[in-house]
Order: C-alpha cells, then sequence, then structure tokens
C-alpha cells in the first residue's frame, strides 16, 4: 500500500472522504451571449451564490493551453535535482516548489510559480513598518526548451480573460465596467503550473488543503482527472473585501488519488503592491456600514508568504482579521 511521511497527514476532520459528492448545478457562463446584460446578471448569481463558476467560448486559443499543459508535464517529469536548479526561496518566491503548506500540513504537489509582469515590484518584507521595495524577477529552467515561451503566452491570454471576468463583476455589482483596473496598474498577479503526483495512501493526504485564495480573481484550468472540492454556501458539502461581503472568496480543497497523476494551472490575478485594499464606497451605507479594516494588498500578500517557506505554530494571517 505504501507509506506517506507524517508532515503530509490531515487531521481526521480534514480528511476527504472516500466518496465523493458531484455537485449539481455548477453555473456555467457563455461569455460568447449576444446578450450583455444576461451576462452580467449570471455572474452576479455566480459570485453571489457560489462563489466560482465555469466559463466556455472565452477566447483562450487551445493550442495555447495544449502548449503550455505539455510544457508543464515535460517539466515535472525531470529528476527532482533538475527542477531544484530553479527553487524558489525566500529571496526570489518565484520558480520550482515542492514543500509548501496550507494550514501548516504540507501539500502532495509540486509547483512552478513565474509573475505576469517581469520584473514585479513587491515589499522587502512583510514588516508593516519597512518601506524597502523589492524586484522579483522570473527564473526559468532550460528544459523544456520551449517552456518559457508556452508559459508567457499562455499568461498573456488568460490576463485578457481575467480582465473581461472583472469587467463583467464589477457591472454585475453596479459599478462601471472599468471600476477595478486602476488597481491592477504594476500588478502582483503569477501564475502556478501545479503537480499532483500519484499517491500511496490519497485518503489521509490533500494536494492543497482547505482554504480561500485572497487575491481579486483566481483563474483556474485544470485536467480531466479531477479532484477539486469547493465547499457549497448552501450546505457546506464539500473578491470578497472590495464588495463588503457581497460577493465572498469560496473555500476550496485539492484531493489526490492512487492511479492518475493530475495537474493544472490557477492564474492568480493581484492587484499592485501599493493598493489599499476596502470597502468601495458605493457598496457602503449607513444601513450596511464597511465590515473591514483597510489593509495593504502588497504587505498582506507577503506576510501570507511565509507559511510557504516553512511550518507556522499559529494561523497565518486571513482576509478575516480585518473585520470591524
Amino acid at each position: 500500500m505504501g507509506e506517506i511521511d507524517e508532515s503530509f497527514i490531515q487531521s481526521i476532520e480534514h480528511r476527504p472522504k472516500s466518496i465523493s459528492v458531484e455537485a449539481e448545478g455548477i453555473p456555467v457562463i457563455d461569455l460568447s451571449a449576444l446578450n450583455s446584460q444576461d451576462l452580467v446578471v449570471q455572474v452576479g448569481d455566480a459570485c453571489k451564490n457560489w462563489g466560482f463558476f465555469q466559463v466556455i467560448n472565452h477566447w483562450v486559443p487551445s493550442s495555447c493551453r495544449e502548449k503550455v499543459e505539455l510544457a508543464s508535464r515535460a517539466f515535472f517529469r525531470q529528476p527532482s535535482e533538475e527542477k531544484r536548479k530553479v527553487r524558489r526561496d525566500e529571496a526570489n518566491p518565484m520558480g520550482f516548489y515542492d514543500t509548501e503548506h496550507t494550514k501548516n500540513v504540507r501539500d502532495w504537489k509540486q509547483v512552478f510559480d513565474f509573475t505576469v509582469e517581469n520584473p514585479t515590484v513587491v515589499p522587502a518584507s512583510h514588516e508593516p513598518d519597512d518601506p524597502e521595495l523589492q524586484e522579483i524577477v522570473n527564473q526559468w529552467p532550460g528544459y523544456p526548451p520551449n517552456f518559457r515561451e508556452a508559459c508567457e503566452e499562455y499568461a498573456r491570454e488568460i490576463e485578457k480573460l481575467a480582465y473581461k471576468l472583472l469587467e463583467l463583476i464589477s457591472l454585475s455589482l453596479g459599478l462601471p465596467a472599468e471600476k477595478f483596473n486602476g488597481f491592477f496598474k504594476n500588478q502582483t498577479s503569477f501564475m502556478r503550473l501545479n503537480s499532483y503526483p500519484i499517491c500511496p495512501i490519497p485518503h489521509l493526504a490533500l494536494g492543497v488543503g482547505r482554504h480561500k485564495d485572497s487575491g481579486a480573481l483566481t483563474v483556474l484550468a485544470q485536467d480531466d482527472v479531477g479532484g477539486l472540492e469547493v465547499k457549497r454556501k448552501s450546505d457546506e458539502e464539500w473578491v470578497q473585501v472590495w464588495s463588503n461581503d457581497k460577493y465572498e472568496s469560496v473555500e476550496h480543497r485539492v484531493t489526490v488519488n492512487s492511479e492518475r497523476e493530475r495537474f493544472s494551472i490557477p492564474f492568480f490575478f493581484n492587484p499592485s503592491h501599493n493598493v489599499m485594499v476596502e470597502p468601495l464606497k458605493e457598496l457602503t451605507t449607513k444601513q450596511n456600514p464597511a465590515r473591514y479594516k483597510p489593509y495593504n494588498w502588497g504587505k498582506f500578500h507577503t506576510t501570507r508568504n511565509i507559511s510557504n517557506f516553512k511550518k507556522l505554530n499559529v494561523e497565518n494571517i486571513q482576509i478575516y482579521h480585518f473585520r470591524i
């Protein structure tokens, strides 16, 4: 049957169920819809009631996605010593990594991260009074030869899609389409290639433990293996501050299996490091006051990244820590 290191083992209450529940009614948004107002309503309903949705007819070329998927598989199937030539660390958090933790439990996965803007400017430390900034520069492997080209081409296409979705979300909140766009000048967005290897004891571990993404929007492409589990709001079976809780990030996790490895590619759409995140004035009233204190995105994100490199004795920073 095999064994796994104890650092991967989830506590009993957070282990995956042996039988998965198929969610029905997941919103599917057709971006080719001719009636843009209907599209806005659909996106708003999906954000409010689910926190996520699937998009079709999204204009991202299939050839572009296929190219990055093949490059990703080729990279991860190399020997560990080759992948570790571009291993990330606290000085440069972009590159390969295989010891990431979620909720202080090690994830059963390997990742490769790269920023959309190269270089990307971020705070030099998580200390609130430290004004120093640093530039993060992507590091690229020598194999496969087309790896960088495939990644950058795909990132450009997904960035276009992310802006389109952001505009639809803005309209669904009753705001101008480009209301959020200014927050993403000099963005800190990054893309991740995920590899979830075959796990000998999949009922004890998770590819990624339960969590909520902290950025504005995540665009995810996944293969046919499956494993993404989302906690539905209606029964809790397995963009938040700006909207003042009107739209809430959904908790999700990734299971693994003993038969097939799994690959996915999330794009984390994040604002500039100097953006102060707070409920928009247009969405607050005397009857519905702001529910969050303002916080600096760059410092928040840098603090969140601490747990990428070491196991913490306390819970890492979360958005709910800023609730009023």
